[in-house]
């Protein structure tokens, strides 16, 4: 087991701090921002829709899809989660990728929460110019935020002649 998590031993209180800030902001500001929809906001302008007839319950992941797994869904993706920072912090992928990780688990955490709370996941930005393209929220934003600076690190890695990744 100590070989397996020898990388635990190298993350700093620093990147540590900065994931748990990150975890923790991901998740209350999606929240929040959440509540602000459910109370009634709405948002109309040629391009976007905010909250009114764009608010749904999402009962899939992106675009609807495994919707049929219904209540099985968020205990996957709880698995799904644990599983990435299990891997994580196995390697040296934490503590190279700590700020993205810290956005990315939160705002899935936050997706998952949805799922236990309301009916599905609360989506609400509907964006309608040139084509009809899902309905949304901002803790997908974000993971797609995290994924686009991690894809970034890791070029950025690659060449300055840093890890593999094989």
């Amino acid at each position: 087991m100590t070989f397996a998590f020898r990388y635990l031993k190298q993350i700093t209180a620093k990147q540590l701090s900065i994931f748990i800030a990150l975890f923790i902001l991901s998740i209350a500001l999606d929240q929040w921002v959440k509540f602000i929809m459910l109370e009634g906001f709405v948002w109309e302008s040629e391009a976007i829709t905010i909250g009114g007839r764009a608010l749904v319950y999402n009962k899939g992941v992106a675009f609807s899809m495994f919707s049929f797994l219904e209540e099985y869904l968020k205990y996957i993706q709880i698995l799904l989660l644990i599983i990435l920072f299990a891997g994580a912090l196995w390697s040296d992928f934490f503590i190279k990728h700590y700020v993205p990780l810290g956005i990315l688990i939160g705002a899935g955490l936050s997706n998952i929460i949805d799922r236990f709370v309301y009916e599905g996941v609360v989506d609400y930005v509907y964006w309608h110019y040139w084509f009809d393209f899902a309905i949304f929220n901002l803790a997908d934003v974000l993971i797609d935020i995290s994924v686009v600076l991690m894809i970034y690190q890791m070029l950025q890695e690659k060449r300055n002649g840093g890890h593999d990744w094989t």
